[in-house]
């Protein structure tokens, strides 16, 4: 060969290489599939939210679902997870989601992202942030001005991030989607899905598979789809496969069929019974997906937990609970489940799983009865609990006037006459947004309900102290009214007379807590007398020790709560979330080990809003090592239909 023709071959070579060596990833709209790195190619994944999970677990959870045969995980980015407060941003700790891409990218797995700005998810408000709110005509996940400007400043910090990630640049990301289920939004405003498209281009480039997702009804796809934006369904193990995917193919006749939502469990409601889907019906839907070559993603793999005050609500106002469990094939605690082995035996018929075993279930720990003794009230420590101090208004104000997002504010007035015999305190306008704990001269009187109680008796001497403890119990999340104002959003009346002259405290507990502010009640606080049917809003503490001898501790727990009605609890200052198994079907909530301590007594704090179990008997929370999520409910909530997101509207 001529020393040309050498070089000739080498550069060939060379160039073939450098070819062959450049990820990509596309849509086929001939042979109706995607296209990885110029072959044909199918995903089944499984959504897993790592803003549910600790990142102590994440890669325990990830291993998982590489080795129960996925090879794509999809997820959420939350955007009020990230920029709690306008230009303040945090992706540390738990919310470091490139950590969580490269750790996903390290175990083997793809990732499908869902970076909203809306994401529904059963997450507060959706994910949008609540200070959008401030403007209070803002029409969300529209053309409005000021919620495009604060959409393009936060894709402007959020997409920059992600593109080193994409696949075509060497990371995991496959495809992202656009929105989210903006079929089942009323506003159907073509011009902020294509604002969109043209803002997740100009940062993330041309070649990204850009998508969306909506029901599997032609009537969803007519205002979620858009062109330039391949067009996806969701739908469960009970849906006719067939028309729902004709839907798709009524917007894509041609292109890889995909159901990005196909749903292994379903969603709980506090006062509705826990949702539970048998394995069997799960893996006969899947297996007949699989068997039309579409690709699928399983919501959810593992649900987790909403801890704190992140999660959701429906309407009618039907907030979630704490767990997220969502019946899925791996539990709350990333246990694996029958249904784990039964969507991995349906998979082994299509793609090859990894071999080796599965990482074990870990282990679970009952460290017993924890007595507890009670702190101050709600209006006794109010001072110290209100770091910003009060507000001073003639009518009462929201949670977002104040400046407060999540958990309690306290309303304070006084009666303006007497009142000795019952007289009503009412909110005549359905305006208690979520739930009001109302007191008068310290003593509890009833409780106000968003939807359901609009009205309590009250009685004392003109002058007497009135407190309104109104809790917010989450944003929500699905649907035209995710404009969901917190607080007393409308003012309440006496008799039929407005009340005036309010004092209100944004009250920031978490740090009360997490500082040890609480001081304990100066009186005797045992009662030999039955407890009453409703306390004061007041806080109880208790201290366990977990032995540093025994080998492996401290491991995972649960925590619950027996004859104790209403509240929230804070272990060693992290806020496990809310408990309330007065009206289930929750009864438990998952303790994480990462936040318990053999080097010094473990703290529990708990608010209880209605009424402590703690007057003339020993009062305590145990801590067991075995889930309680599906109790018998106080049903007030209709029974949502499995698997139909428009049930939820």
């Amino acid at each position: 060969m001529t020393p040309i023709g050498l070089i000739s071959g080498l550069l060939l070579l060379l160039l073939g290489q450098s070819l062959e060596a450049s990820p990509s990833f596309s849509l086929d709209y001939k042979n109706n599939c995607f296209l990885k790195d110029g072959k044909e190619f199918r995903y089944i994944s499984g959504s897993i939210h790592y803003n549910r999970i600790p990142r102590v677990y994440w890669r325990d959870r990830l291993l998982k679902m590489y080795m129960g045969g996925l090879n794509a995980i999809q997820i959420y980015i939350p955007w009020n997870y990230h920029e709690e407060s306008p230009g303040q941003y945090n992706f540390s700790g738990d919310r470091d989601v490139e950590y969580f891409l490269k750790l996903a990218q390290d175990i083997g797995l793809l990732v499908i992202l869902r970076p909203g700005p809306y994401i529904c998810g059963e997450w507060d408000m959706g994910g949008l942030p609540a200070w959008l709110l401030k403007k209070k005509d803002i029409v969300l996940r529209s053309s409005d001005p000021d919620y495009i400007a604060a959409v393009d400043k936060w894709m402007g910090k959020l997409l920059p991030m992600i593109k080193p990630h994409l696949y075509p640049n060497g990371g995991p990301i496959i495809t992202v989607q656009v929105e989210n289920e903006y079929g089942s939004y009323i506003a159907c405003d073509y011009n902020y899905m294509r604002h969109l498209t043209q803002l997740f281009r100009s940062h993330l480039g041309d070649e990204v598979v850009l998508f969306t997702t909506d029901g599997g009804g032609v009537n969803y796809l007519k205002c979620g789809s858009l062109q330039g934006l391949y067009a996806t369904v969701d739908f469960g193990p009970t849906a006719n496969i067939t028309a729902a995917f004709a839907a798709q193919r009524h917007a894509e006749p041609n292109g890889p069929l995909v159901n990005s939502e196909f749903y292994t469990g379903w969603l709980d409601h506090w006062g509705s019974h826990h949702s539970v889907v048998q394995s069997s019906v799960v893996a006969k839907s899947l297996d007949q997906i699989l068997a039309k070559g579409a690709n699928v993603n399983l919501y959810m793999f593992i649900g987790g937990t909403n801890f704190g005050y992140w999660n959701g609500a429906n309407t009618p106002y039907a907030p979630q609970p704490t767990s997220y469990d969502y019946d899925a094939p791996l539990s709350e605690a990333g246990d694996l489940t029958e249904k784990y082995y039964a969507i991995r035996d349906v998979i082994k018929m299509y793609r090859e799983v990894p071999a080796g075993p599965v990482p074990p279930t870990t282990p679970k720990y009952s460290y017993g009865a924890v007595k507890m003794k009670k702190l101050q009230t709600v209006s006794d420590a109010v001072e110290t609990l209100s770091l910003s101090g009060p507000v001073k208004s003639v009518y009462p104000q929201t949670f977002i006037e104040i400046n407060q997002v999540f958990g309690y504010v306290l309303y304070r007035t006084s009666l303006p006459v007497n009142c000795s015999e019952p007289t009503p305190l009412s909110s005549p306008l359905n305006g208690v947004n979520d739930r009001a704990y109302v007191s008068v001269s310290g003593s509890a009187v009833g409780i106000l309900e968003r939807n359901k109680v609009l009205s309590v008796n009250v009685t004392g001497k003109a002058g007497s102290q009135v407190d309104v403890l109104v809790e917010n119990m989450g944003r929500i999340n699905f649907g035209n009214s995710i404009k969901d104002f917190k607080g007393l959003v409308s003012n309440l009346t006496l008799a039929g007379v407005p009340l005036s002259g309010w004092t209100i405290y944004s009250l920031s507990i978490d740090e009360a807590v997490s500082q040890g502010l609480l001081g304990e009640e100066p009186a005797t606080w045992t009662d030999p007398s039955p407890p009453a049917a409703l306390s004061p809003p007041t806080f109880y503490e208790g201290r366990f020790i977990i032995p540093d001898g025994i080998p492996d501790l401290p491991q995972d727990s649960y925590v619950k709560l027996p004859n104790w009605r209403k509240g929230q609890i804070w272990i060693n200052g992290f806020n496990l979330g809310r408990y309330w198994p007065a009206r289930g079907p929750q009864v438990t909530l998952f303790v994480p080990a990462h936040i318990l301590s053999t080097a010094a007594p473990n703290n529990v704090t708990v608010l209880e809003l209605e009424a402590a179990p703690c007057s003339g008997q020993t009062c305590t929370v145990e801590f067991t090592d075995t889930p309680i999520l599906n109790a018998p409910v106080e049903s007030e909530y209709r029974h949502h239909r499995l698997f139909m997101k428009e049930d939820l509207l």
